[in-house]
């Protein structure tokens, strides 16, 4: 049984799941959902901060989880190529406590104004059967908008073409169930700071590197699944060559050892130091590298073809 499993995290049966409402949901298994309006599309996505709360909530470390919760969303609309338009906030909770309440939402606004969108309004909703223990959860929608001829979508992706990746943070927010089923005070409480860093949010870079024309023929954001999320955007018959010498934050080496999770689970679980991965025409690499940034970018890999 996985490590993963053993936290309480089921992988293999939410894939299934997925599968089995495939023919409930239009262009399912996309980082947003598509709306038709003509000459463009409205992008929809939304995402949550998940079990990273209750570690936060021990520390009393809520300012990066609105952060967190905005990221997860905006990070999933820019890998259409659709620049963010407006948030929308979920907060529930078993006892509405103030202080708590408005560290998160400053954190969602703060995470906004990074993003360059506005939060125009969201739920706030006291569930007191519902929710236990002075527990919360936090959730997230954001809309954009993307000319239809703008549009990413990974068909363009070829053999030969280069993986362009912007670090992660850390763990931004997938995989807690399984660092906290691993984690120790007294090992790691020292460590705090790094293992609740917020989620990075990419979309000025992506943004500023689309308006220079860079011919980008897939976006990925890399969160729960890890690495294998660039296989979804991926045409059949490719995948990817990653390369063996791609630099991550300690906090991962310090968990798969206290773990004793294996390279493969990792890779499954965990963003292993990529937060998002871009796809682009070889001749164009540089220009990546050419535009204003305020993150380095780094090449972790080509596409290649399947063997038959």
């Amino acid at each position: 049984m996985s490590k993963y499993k053993e936290a309480g995290v089921d992988v293999a049966k939410t894939d299934n799941l997925v599968k089995e409402i495939s023919g409930l949901v239009d262009n399912i298994g996309g980082f947003g959902g598509l709306f038709d309006l003509g000459d463009s599309y409205l992008v929809g996505a939304t995402d949550g901060v998940g079990t990273k709360i209750l570690l936060a909530q021990e520390y009393d470390m809520l300012d990066g989880i609105g952060i967190d919760c905005v990221a997860m969303c905006v990070n999933d609309i820019i890998c259409t190529g659709a620049k963010p338009l407006f948030f929308l906030d979920y907060f529930a909770s078993s006892n509405i406590e103030e202080k708590q309440y408005l560290t998160v939402l400053n954190s969602i606004k703060k995470g906004c104004e990074m993003a360059g969108i506005p939060l125009i309004g969201g739920e706030t909703a006291e569930l007191p059967s519902l929710v236990t223990d002075n527990h919360f959860d936090v959730a997230g929608f954001c809309v954009g908008i993307v000319k239809k001829k703008d549009l990413i979508d990974g068909k363009k992706i070829k053999k030969g073409d280069v993986v362009v990746a912007f670090p992660s943070s850390g763990f931004h927010s997938n995989g807690y169930s399984l660092v906290r089923s691993i984690f120790n005070k007294e090992k790691h409480e020292r460590y705090i700071d790094s293992i609740l860093k917020p989620t990075k949010i990419y979309v000025k870079e992506v943004l500023n590197i689309l308006e220079a024309g860079v011919n980008i023929h897939g976006i990925a954001h890399i969160t729960g699944g890890g690495l294998s999320n660039v296989d979804r955007i991926l045409p059949k018959g490719l995948s990817v060559a990653w390369k063996d010498d791609i630099t991550k934050p300690f906090v991962f080496d310090l968990f798969q050892k206290d773990g004793n999770i294996s390279d493969e689970e990792m890779e499954k679980v965990f963003n292993n130091g990529l937060g998002l991965c871009l796809v682009v025409d070889p001749k164009e690499v540089n220009k990546v590298f050419l535009q204003k940034i305020n993150m380095p970018a780094i090449i972790v890999g080509s596409i290649e073809q399947n063997e038959k």
